[in-house]
């Protein structure tokens, strides 16, 4: 029932609670026990992505990379701020030599973020937002942890862990998982209208049969959302 209902064709009603379950219920501290240093995305994602933050990320920002792994995605001439890395695995955080310090912490367990009000200039969740079984209140946190006029930027693709994944994610077409994005950082209450960029490759999309003939390219999702100002 939001004032922009009637906008878009779609509004999820984020009180259903089965939205939230998972295939695999069981803590996800052991699902991630084991480092996996692989990359979760293809070549195309991660140069797409590079590409976007070369674009938007302004140098020697205070970086959260929310949900973090074995590798950051910053471009490789990025000139670098301080990194803070939070997620579950300590081997993978360890070795992402973009992180100047991480933290473990499981954010479906404990959603408030280990950190003082406006601390970020920009806050990154890179294809893990399809694991969050509590998504307002970590946007709201996000919005807490960023300085006025920071970002947040989620990015994601169509590959998951399926039993790891949110049933409303897994529920959702591509497209719709945008505009559930949006949602989250509309009902967060804490954001300006959140813009989107897709890049999809028709052709080759992962999902169709000429894919397995021609090498996909994973399609690129990018939500982001400045923080509001305090004065509006």
């Amino acid at each position: 029932m939001s004032e922009h209902g009637h906008h878009h064709s779609h509004h999820y009603d984020l009180s259903k609670r089965h939205y939230w379950q998972r295939v695999d219920e069981t803590s996800d501290n052991n699902f991630y026990h084991d480092p996996r240093l692989v990359v979760h995305v293809d070549e195309h994602f991660i140069a797409t992505l590079g590409l976007y933050f070369t674009e938007h990320l302004l140098p020697h920002a205070t970086l959260l990379d929310l949900m973090s792994s074995y590798k950051t995605h910053l471009p490789a001439d990025y000139k670098r701020g301080r990194v803070v890395g939070l997620g579950l695995n300590a081997v993978e955080l360890q070795s992402n030599a973009q992180l100047d310090e991480f933290i473990i912490h499981d954010l479906n367990q404990h959603p408030t973020l280990p950190y003082p009000d406006a601390t970020f200039d920009v806050v990154l969740n890179t294809v893990s937002i399809q694991y969050l079984i509590h998504p307002l209140e970590v946007f709201r946190e996000v919005g807490r942890v960023l300085k006025p006029g920071g970002s947040h930027i989620v990015s994601f693709s169509n590959r998951m862990f399926p039993t790891k994944a949110v049933q409303i994610w897994r529920e959702l077409s591509e497209l719709e998982r945008v505009v559930l994005v949006k949602q989250y950082f509309t009902e967060a209450g804490l954001f300006e209208p959140p813009e989107e960029f897709e890049e999809i490759d028709h052709q080759h999309h992962s999902g169709g049969f000429l894919a397995l003939l021609y090498g996909s390219k994973d399609p690129v999702y990018i939500v982001s959302a400045k923080k509001l100002s305090r004065n509006g």
